[in-house]
């Protein structure tokens, strides 16, 4: 879903996976969106629309 949402803001974002064995973010719960190193969302699958309107914010 982020991959078709940065496709259609038509912006250059670097997409990175995580798992869940990575304690760098201190994310509880998956699925989790990083932003710029902030964490955005955690435990929710968001649709297309949301994450657009969450990468457009910043």
């Amino acid at each position: 879903m982020v991959n078709r949402a940065t496709e259609e803001i038509e912006e250059e974002v670097k997409v990175t996976e995580i798992g869940e064995k990575d304690k760098k973010y201190g994310i509880k719960n998956f699925p989790a969106l990083i932003i710029n190193n902030d964490i955005v969302s955690e435990g929710k699958v968001l649709t297309v629309r949301e994450i657009k309107k969450l990468l457009l914010s910043y």
